[in-house]
């Protein structure tokens, strides 16, 4: 196809697709995906080559939040049946953490419920991150405690951390249809105070809430202009007592096209396959391992990956390699910045490569179709790992 060779020679590139190309990739019929993804799989191979970076994530603090995102099952109102705690003592934490990364995790991803963090927030956290650094000198750590306050981001990297999750979600149209407690501003606005201070940028989406091709392309483009150095792709896990626990849109090959889509549109950065895959993507999640080059080890917040093993085992089976702790993630253009930033060594949070221009035309776009199948028995409540007497999953 003239349009794969457009996008895997613009990817090698670092050129930006434009916009009715990257809408063509979600419009690829099933007959065509294996073309997608060999050609996103050479892009992906080009800055990643083979290798898998593994991410755990420990729930600091779980459940009860007082923001009304309608995705989630901590949210206000929600009838989940999920574990709810308060904060993880450090010496909690750092135990989680430890079964991640003895799993080959390279990076441990802390996050809490919550709008933002207090101050004193930020200081449990920072003695967290100090107790699992005591342990474990070379992993990544990665913050994730909501919107941050002026000063937060500098107080976390002083404390050691490396970077900073807050996901971008879905489209700025679309923002206040699934969330009306924040914005999509403030949403930006802490991912562009995590680059300030620093720290490596981690923001990404969630799809199949509803929303179109038109607001996924809208999202990563956005993703592209705010310049993360990791997209964590998330698809929605429907749990039952949330508003969108009807919401069945993802077929595992609208997935992969997803995930080909966000590799065209930031072909050098960390395309992370995040919560839900085993949901959706089902027995196609080896396939999206030429498309993402990182994954989440074990299970998730509120919900229960497949075994650990069977992820190392998967990465094996298809032909990739876990990446090394001494190892760089990002390639080497992306890393002389500012010092420091954890997903590779001496940096690279700032820009880099062309920046976003390509900006919405205002077309029609189809809305994706509407999968009647709902795989209520793949959604399983995590009632093991942080928060509970039983051993974590990794």
């Amino acid at each position: 196809m003239d349009l794969l060779n457009t996008l895997v020679d613009k990817g090698l590139r670092r050129e930006l697709p434009t916009r009715d190309e990257a809408l063509a990739v979600l419009a690829t019929s099933d007959d065509e995906l294996l073309d997608v993804v060999a050609a996103a799989g050479k892009v992906r191979r080009q800055w990643f080559g083979r290798r898998v970076k593994l991410n755990y994530l420990v729930n600091l603090k779980s459940g009860l939040c007082p923001e009304d995102c309608s995705y989630c099952s901590q949210r206000l109102g929600s009838k989940a049946e999920i574990l709810k705690y308060t904060w993880l003592k450090p010496d909690q934490a750092s135990e989680a953490a430890a079964a991640g990364l003895a799993g080959g995790a390279k990076r441990v991803c802390l996050v809490a419920s919550g709008r933002g963090p207090t101050d004193r927030d930020v200081d449990r956290v920072s003695d967290t991150i100090k107790a699992i650094k005591d342990r474990h000198e070379d992993v990544e750590v990665c913050a994730c405690l909501g919107l941050l306050s002026d000063g937060q981001a500098e107080r976390l990297r002083e404390a050691g951390a490396d970077a900073y999750n807050h996901n971008l979600n879905t489209s700025e149209e679309t923002y206040g249809g699934i969330t009306t407690t924040h914005t999509y501003a403030d949403r930006v606005d802490t991912v562009q105070k995590a680059h300030a201070a620093g720290l490596s940028a981690c923001s990404g989406l969630i799809a199949g809430m509803g929303e179109s091709d038109g607001d996924l392309v809208d999202v990563v483009y956005a993703l592209r202009a705010l310049d993360p150095d990791s997209v964590p792709v998330n698809f929605l896990i429907p749990f039952e007592g949330t508003p969108l626990a009807k919401e069945w849109n993802l077929t595992p090959q609208r997935c992969l096209r997803i995930l080909a889509m966000v590799r065209f549109v930031c072909p050098d950065v960390e395309v992370r396959i995040a919560g839900g895959r085993e949901v959706h993507l089902r027995t196609m999640q080896p396939l999206a391992l030429h498309l993402a080059n990182s994954i989440f080890l074990g299970d998730y917040l509120t919900s229960e990956g497949q075994a650990g093993r069977a992820d190392l085992d998967m990465i094996a089976d298809a032909g990739f390699e876990v990446e090394g702790t001494g190892e760089v993630t990002l390639p080497e253009h992306r890393v002389p910045a500012h010092e420091g930033c954890g997903s590779h060594e001496g940096g690279g949070c700032g820009p880099s490569g062309p920046a976003a221009e390509e900006g919405s035309t205002g077309e029609p776009v189809q809305q994706a179709a509407r999968v009647s199948e709902a795989r209520t028995d793949l959604v399983a409540v995590r009632r093991r790992g942080a928060g509970t007497d039983l051993a974590p999953n990794a």
